[in-house]
This record gives C-alpha cells, sequence and structure tokens, in this order.
C-alpha cells in the first residue's frame, strides 16, 4: 500500500500540505475488517447527513418508536446506533458515552464517514457536511432559569482543553470572552484554558423559539470539575457563585454538561452544523434536582425530530 510513514504523516500535518494528495496510514485510521470505522462500527453508508447524539446509550431506544423503514442498527462498547425515518427525512440517533474525550472519538470518526473514501484511504474531493443535534441533560445555573428548561447551546464552553490539541484552536473561539472569564474567575494557572465557541447559527435559528438561550459549560467530570465538593476541596473556590454571576455583553453562563464544547469544536474545524439541547435535571442555584425526568427527555426527543425534520416536510 502506497502510504506515508508515520514521520512523514505527522511532517506534513504539522506543515499543514495539502492532505487530499496523501493515503492516510492504517494506524491512524483503522478500519474494521468488515468495512466500517474503529470504534463505533458503522459504514459510510449506513450514516444520515442528520444525527442525533445522546450519551446515554440506552437514549437510542427512545427514538426507534418515531422511526420507520429502520435501516440498520448496532453497537460496540457504549457506541449504540439506528439508522431509519422520521416522516421522509433519514436519521441517525447515536450514543457517545460520558466526556469530551468520548466526543473526540465519535466527531472524528463520523466526519471520516462521511468525508474519507475508505477505499482509497483518501479525503473525498467533495465535503460532505453533516448537521448533529446532541440532545442531553444537565444542570442549570441561574435562578431564572426553571427546572425542566429545554436549555439550547447558543455558546459552548470548554473546560476540557481538548480543542488544544488541535492546530487552529485560537480561530475558532471568542478569545475576548474567553480572557473576560478567566479573569473574573481569577482562573487557575495549572488548569487548560476555556474556550468559548459559537454553535451553528442554521441550529439555532431552528430551535431558539421553543428553548431557554443558553450559554453552556462542558465539564471534564461530573464531580470537582462542576463545582460539585465531596471530600476534596476544589481549585477554584466559590467557584458555581463565580460562575453564577460572570456578564459578557448580555450573556451569562446558564447550564453545565460534558460533551457540547468537543461536538462545537470539531463540528467547527471540521465543516459541520451543530448544537446542543439539553433538559435541566438539576438546579445548582437552587440544590434540587428531578430524579423522574424521563417523561420530561421523551418530550424533548419529539421536540427534537420534529424541528430536525421539519424543511424536510
Amino acid at each position: 500500500m502506497d502510504v506515508y510513514c508515520a514521520e512523514q504523516w505527522r511532517a506534513v500535518c504539522f506543515n499543514c500540505i495539502d492532505l487530499f494528495i496523501m493515503k492516510i496510514p492504517e494506524s491512524e485510521l483503522i478500519i474494521n475488517g468488515d468495512g466500517s470505522i474503529f470504534h463505533l462500527h458503522i459504514r459510510p453508508e449506513q450514516l444520515a447527513d442528520k444525527i442525533i447524539l445522546v450519551g446515554d446509550q440506552s437514549r437510542v431506544g427512545m427514538f426507534k418508536p418515531f422511526l420507520h423503514e429502520i435501516e440498520c442498527e448496532g453497537q460496540s462498547r457504549e457506541f449504540v446506533f439506528v439508522t431509519g425515518k422520521y416522516n421522509d427525512t433519514r436519521i441517525t440517533a447515536l450514543s457517545t458515552g460520558i466526556g469530551t474525550d468520548n466526543i473526540d472519538i465519535v466527531l472524528t470518526e463520523l466526519d471520516a464517514l462521511a468525508n474519507i473514501d475508505f477505499n482509497t484511504r483518501e479525503v473525498k474531493q467533495e465535503h460532505r457536511s453533516l448537521t448533529m443535534v446532541r440532545l442531553g441533560t444537565c444542570g442549570a445555573l441561574q435562578p431564572d432559569v426553571p427546572l425542566g428548561s429545554f436549555i439550547l447551546s447558543h455558546y459552548s464552553i470548554g473546560f476540557d482543553g481538548l480543542m488544544g490539541w488541535y492546530a487552529g484552536r485560537d480561530e475558532i473561539v471568542d478569545l475576548d470572552m474567553e480572557r473576560a472569564f478567566m479573569k473574573h474567575m481569577d482562573w487557575p494557572s495549572v488548569l487548560p484554558n476555556p474556550y468559548f465557541i459559537k454553535n451553528s447559527q442554521k441550529l439555532i435559528d431552528k430551535f431558539k423559539d421553543c428553548t431557554v438561550r443558553g450559554m453552556t459549560i462542558s465539564a471534564p467530570g461530573f464531580y470537582g470539575p462542576q463545582g460539585r465538593c465531596v471530600r476534596q476541596q476544589l481549585a477554584i473556590p466559590n467557584m458555581i457563585d463565580k460562575i453564577e454571576s460572570f456578564r459578557y455583553n448580555n450573556w451569562k453562563i446558564t447550564n453545565f454538561e460534558m460533551e457540547g464544547s468537543a461536538i462545537a469544536g470539531h463540528a467547527a474545524h471540521l465543516g459541520h452544523e451543530a448544537i446542543t439541547v439539553c433538559c435541566a435535571i438539576a438546579h445548582r442555584y437552587f440544590k434540587d434536582a428531578d430524579t423522574d425526568y424521563k417523561p420530561r427527555m421523551e418530550n424533548l426527543v419529539r421536540l427534537v425530530l420534529d424541528k430536525f425534520c421539519e424543511d424536510d416536510k
């Protein structure tokens, strides 16, 4: 096979030489024997242009009663998928598992399914743009955002540092907002800089009339990175109060979740449309939670399907 050695590949990527002339080595993009991508176990022809991402693998089953003409479904580890039609729109529902590290896998492999020729291992000349909605749960931070609200992330804020591993990080973020937030928080130098990314305006316009306007933190953990103190002290004292009080050009931070920033970042880099919509099942300001939230999630599933597919009716 005519491929570059690892050292040549890294040098080419570092120097941003045109990747269209290259075959991607097997070590960099692993394709299973059945022609599916390594982790997701999805083949290119099984992926729809419109994708709904959920963290919990059991939530994929919530979509199946709404789908007809189910083409395919499968599971590999925590990655469960089904592709079928809602009305006349082809949809793939896929679980990602928890965390931005999983999203790094999922978004990279989804883009490869869309934009790499698995036979030649070359980038396709014609770019295929995917449209993705993450549907999940979150914790609300502001007193005027009620428990049970559907929060649309106009901005995603990454506490995870993932985008720093890719070239062009500063070109896709709002650096002024980032600096203002770090100053407000007295941000510790041991933590990666938070990054602020605007989500797809096309999808914001589609969902904004039925959701709460959100500015959402994606945390790399459920406890300390979201200001929960159990037996370990936090690096940022009064973290929740500081986050709740941050204001920038009429924006305030509304909620915590754990995946949206990496979805927004990869989508911005790779030329896809993406948004995150979450149901608030905990309230950090009022210190309460709703553990019986399944009916609200079922309503959100139907809302997302209807709004996602309304242009295709």
